[in-house]
């Protein structure tokens, strides 16, 4: 295997010459550089990427945080997790994964530079992490909107005209009695951004077109579903539009609704708010405003890389949501 020797006896220059065309670190004549290369070629010569990252001061390595409480939905954060790691192989980035939210965890690789840039997930309305984030000014992305980003850009869905427009949806089709089944109780009770601005969206919404409406947090388990629907489809006050913001509840729904004798549509209407992969996966696709992990991943490294050639002002990206219609909506009758 070739070494930086080699390249160098084989370019006719000195070792430290060659250092310095791979890192860029100093001006070498067109053609001592255009002499290396070649050699490089010839030798099929691959510098160690620890040399090349304590040659350029870069690590070539992002940070992902993505911590894991019980209240969220694993596959849907992979999804992001994915869009991220593959968006990051695009730039010659490796993914160092955080699954700890700890302070810790966090100042260490920032404070050692063990990653160049950071990408949080899972970001609450008063996140802890953020002014700790900002003290360190390294380029960095939040998934979600905090009250104060302190600075940094964020990048996230508007779960907030999802919800507005998924109520819009059923008020067009003569409902006036609609519910929002939510995130499990511990994600609003934290305020995770996502399921706050669901919430706020739906109630904002609900008041402007004047129809009854009723909330809740659902965990997800079967019982609770069964619980939370008996108790908003039941009564004078029962929903005919349901709104669901629960990405584990969508596989078991529909036989739920069943088992209470009501089938979708016909006696109530769905709308998902999840990716589309969840709403697809019925034997009748769901009504959907479709989550973009894909598009959100990609937004918040192309972000941060865009932050690390220049200094770039701190921007919030909010991408905007489209509903689908499919077979779980219906006109009330």
């Amino acid at each position: 295997m070739a070494t930086m020797n080699d390249v160098a006896r084989v370019a006719g220059v000195s070792t430290s010459t060659v250092s310095y065309v791979l890192s860029g670190k100093r001006s070498i004549s067109p053609d001592t550089r255009s002499q290396v290369l070649a050699a490089i070629e010839k030798l099929g010569y691959s510098p160690h990427a620890g040399a090349r990252a304590l040659a350029s001061n870069k690590s070539n390595v992002l940070g992902l945080v993505v911590p894991l409480p019980d209240d969220v939905n694993v596959s849907v954060v992979m999804q992001f997790v994915a869009a991220v790691v593959t968006t990051a192989r695009t730039f010659e980035q490796d993914v160092l994964l955080l699954t700890q939210d700890e302070a810790g965890g966090i100042e260490r690789v920032l404070s050692q530079s063990i990653v160049d840039g950071l990408v949080m997930m899972d970001i609450e309305a008063k996140d802890p992490r953020v002014p700790l984030l900002a003290k360190f000014r390294k380029p960095a992305v939040l998934i979600g909107v905090p009250d104060d980003a302190h600075g940094i850009s964020c990048v996230d869905f508007d779960f907030s005209a999802a919800s507005k427009m998924s109520v819009r949806h059923l008020v067009e089709l003569g409902h006036t009695k609609i519910a929002l089944i939510g995130s499990p109780k511990a994600s609003l009770d934290r305020h995770a951004t996502y399921a706050d601005r669901v919430l706020k969206g739906f109630e904002e919404a609900s008041r402007e077109s004047g129809v009854e409406f009723a909330s809740r947090a659902c965990e997800s388990t079967p019982e609770a579903l069964l619980d939370t629907l008996k108790e908003l489809l039941n009564g004078p006050s029962a929903a005919t539009g349901l709104i669901v913001h629960n990405e584990s509840l969508m596989p078991i729904l529909r036989d739920t609704l069943a088992g209470l004798g009501l089938q979708v549509p016909q006696d109530v209407s769905v709308v998902a708010i999840a990716p589309t992969d969840v709403a697809m996966a019925s034997t009748a696709p769901w009504t959907a405003v479709s989550i973009p992990a894909q598009d959100i991943g990609r937004a918040a490294v192309e972000m941060v890389m865009e932050r690390m050639d220049s200094e770039k002002p701190a921007e919030i990206r909010l991408i905007v949501p489209s509903l689908v219609p499919r077979t779980s909506t219906a006109r009330l009758a």
